[in-house]
C-alpha cells in the first residue's frame, strides 16, 4: 500500500512538473520574436556542432594560400577570402565555435559561483552579507570590459585567461539575482517547515532555496551570454582575445578593417555573425522573461 502511494506521489509530481514547463513554453512561443531568437540560436548552435563536417578546419580555416587572396564572394567560397587567401566561410561556422562555447562555459561558471555566493549572503545576513555584498559591489563597479582588459592583460591572450575574466565579471550579475529571490522567499512557509524539521542548512539552500530562484538566474543567463559574446569579441578586436591564427568573430573583424574600404565583405559577415548570436539570445531573453514572470501567468 505504501508502494502504490509513493508511486502516486511520484507521478503527480512528474505531471506538475510537465505542466508547468508546458506553460512556460505556451507563453514563450506567443512571443514571436522570441521564437525568431530560438530558430536562429539552434541553427548558430548546429553549424557550430557541425563545423567540421562543413568545413576543413586545417585546410580552409587556418592554412594560408596566398594565390587566393581577397576573393570576393563566390560559389569556391561562400562568403570570400581574407587578406592571407584563407576561406571566410570557414572562419566564420569555426569561429561560431569558439564564442558560442566560451559563452557557455562563461556563463555555466559565473552561475556557480554567483548563486552560491548569492544564496549563502542572501540566506545567512547580517555580516556575512554585507561583507559579500560589499566584495559584490567592488567588482560590479568596474564594467564587464575594463574588468575582461585588466585580467587579460595581467594574464595574457589566451582562451582560458579569458575564460577567467569573463567569468569573474560576470559573478557579481548572478549573486546579486539569487541574493535578490531569496530575500523574497526566504520568510515562506516552506522555508520554516524545512528548518523546524532539523534541516541542515546546505540542504535549504541547494534543494530549496536555489531552484526556487531559476526563473531569474536563466533570463539572466541568457542577456549575460549575449554580453559575454560581445565583450570576447571586443577583447579580441584590440588584440587581447583569442591568438590567431584560430579563428573569431572579433579578430576577423580586427584583420578585415584595414581592407575595409575595397573589400567591406571582411567586416560586414563577421559583424553579421556577432549581431546575429547576440540579437539571438536577447530575443530569447526577453521571451523567457515574460514566459517565467508570474504576474504574466494569467
Amino acid at each position: 500500500m505504501d508502494t502504490i502511494n509513493t508511486n502516486a506521489k511520484e507521478q503527480k509530481i512528474v505531471v506538475k512538473k510537465r505542466s508547468q514547463f508546458m506553460a512556460i513554453w505556451f507563453r514563450f512561443r506567443k512571443n514571436k520574436l522570441a521564437l525568431v531568437g530560438l530558430t536562429l540560436l539552434i541553427c548558430l548552435a548546429s553549424v557550430a556542432i557541425f563545423a567540421d563536417l562543413i568545413a576543413n578546419y586545417e585546410e580552409k580555416a587556418i592554412t594560408q594560400n596566398i594565390r587566393q587572396r581577397l576573393q570576393k564572394p563566390s560559389p569556391d567560397h561562400l562568403f570570400g577570402t581574407d587578406h592571407l587567401g584563407r576561406d571566410l566561410f570557414a572562419r566564420i561556422i569555426h569561429g561560431a565555435r569558439i564564442s558560442i562555447s566560451l559563452g557557455i562555459l562563461t556563463i555555466c561558471i559565473s552561475v556557480s559561483v554567483g548563486a552560491i555566493i548569492g544564496a549563502v549572503s542572501g540566506y545567512y545576513g547580517g555580516k556575512l552579507d554585507n561583507v559579500l555584498m560589499r566584495i559584490m559591489d567592488v567588482i560590479i563597479a568596474v564594467p564587464n570590459i575594463l574588468m575582461a582588459i585588466s585580467i587579460v592583460a595581467a594574464l595574457g591572450p589566451g582562451l582560458i585567461n579569458i575564460l577567467i575574466a569573463m567569468s569573474v565579471a560576470m559573478v557579481p550579475n548572478f549573486a546579486r539575482v539569487v541574493r535578490a529571490s531569496i530575500m523574497s522567499i526566504l520568510g515562506q512557509e516552506f522555508i520554516e517547515a524545512a528548518k523546524a524539521c532539523g534541516t541542515r542548512d546546505r540542504r535549504i539552500i541547494f534543494r530549496h532555496i536555489i531552484p526556487n530562484a531559476i526563473g531569474p538566474i536563466i533570463v539572466q543567463g541568457t542577456l549575460s551570454m549575449a554580453n559575454t559574446i560581445l565583450t570576447i569579441s571586443a577583447l579580441s578586436f584590440v588584440g587581447l582575445g583569442i591568438e590567431p591564427p584560430i579563428p573569431e568573430w572579433g579578430a576577423m573583424l580586427s584583420e578585415g578593417r584595414f581592407q575595409m574600404r575595397n573589400y567591406p565583405y571582411l567586416v560586414v559577415i563577421p559583424g553579421l555573425a556577432i549581431m546575429s548570436a547576440v540579437m539571438a539570445l536577447n530575443l530569447i531573453g526577453d521571451g523567457l522573461r515574460d514566459a517565467l514572470d508570474p504576474k504574466l501567468k494569467n
